[in-house]
């Protein structure tokens, strides 16, 4: 199976395209581009490690073999004569899509239709033989920095309004961090049961939150979402990052939604144990 086969066959499976067409508007003459090929361009762009930017994407889309193209309508047939897909018509259809899935207004958080497409393409890459094969997902985040440079010192505007200033270690001393512009990028990976066969690490969850907002608060209705389409939660795997947050954002609603929770102790709270214990002996 081809990359481009691949890739349709997810976004077919996920149903996401025509849900996203139909949130579309409707203009005189039909738009080239649908919104199924610009998946699969998008894809195919980040496949080949090639820049998240719409000239990569369409530079992707017209090098497809003239079948291909003319399949999947990069290469329509207009008036006078076959049209190759343009630049321009690739921006539209993006900013008709990233209009339609998108927040009224710049919160740092996806909206709830961008989400659940997300969600539905992610469980569609998911092979049918590993759908049911665990219920564990081991859960992290890390930063991602922003395409845009920071806002002026003296306070402005900058070309990423969502992008926010956090923190991240970069494998720099404990008590060590630095700061980058950007977001943080949360993921919930499938792990093999306790005792269970070994399984391939899939990205069943991700989400993206600008760092003024806290990543675990931001991934939790992600995670507690899965029973309602269909996953069930297992042991959710989580270090120490995870076990300090306020239970009514965390601990709790994941535990009401049937997950058990296995996390790394924070260091204060080890702390506590190893002095407890100390006693103790004592």
């Amino acid at each position: 199976m081809t990359a481009l086969a691949a890739f349709e066959a997810v976004t077919g499976a996920s149903g996401v395209a025509p849900q996203i067409e139909a949130m579309l508007p409707i203009g005189v003459r039909p738009r080239q581009l649908k919104v199924r090929t610009l998946l699969a361009g998008m894809c195919l762009a980040q496949a080949d490690h090639r820049p998240a930017h719409l000239t990569r994407i369409h530079q992707a889309l017209i090098a497809l073999s003239e079948e291909e193209k003319q399949r999947l309508g990069v290469t329509a047939a207009w008036k006078n004569g076959p049209h190759l897909l343009t630049y321009r018509q690739t921006e539209r259809t993006f900013g008709l899509v990233a209009t339609a899935l998108g927040n009224d207004e710049p919160g740092g958080l996806p909206a709830p239709a961008l989400q659940t497409a997300c969600d539905d393409l992610l469980e569609a890459s998911v092979p049918e033989q590993f759908k049911h094969a665990s219920a564990s997902v081991a859960v992290d985040w890390t930063d991602l920095a922003s395409f845009s440079r920071p806002p002026p010192a003296r306070g402005g505007d900058c070309a990423d309004p969502e992008a926010s200033w956090g923190h991240r270690k970069n494998n720099l001393l404990r008590s060590e961090n630095e700061l980058f512009f950007g977001y943080y990028f949360s993921a919930g990976i499938m792990m093999p049961e306790e005792n269970g066969p070994p399984l391939p690490e899939l990205a069943r969850r991700m989400t993206l939150s600008s760092c003024r907002h806290d990543p675990v608060r931001a991934f939790a209705p992600v995670l507690t979402a899965m029973p309602d389409q269909g996953v069930p939660l297992g042991d959710i795997l989580a270090d120490s990052g995870y076990s300090y947050r306020d239970p009514a954002v965390w601990a709790i609603p994941l535990r009401a939604a049937g997950a058990q929770l296995v996390q790394d102790l924070h260091p204060h709270d080890l702390f506590r144990i190893n002095f407890l214990s100390a006693l103790f002996v004592f």
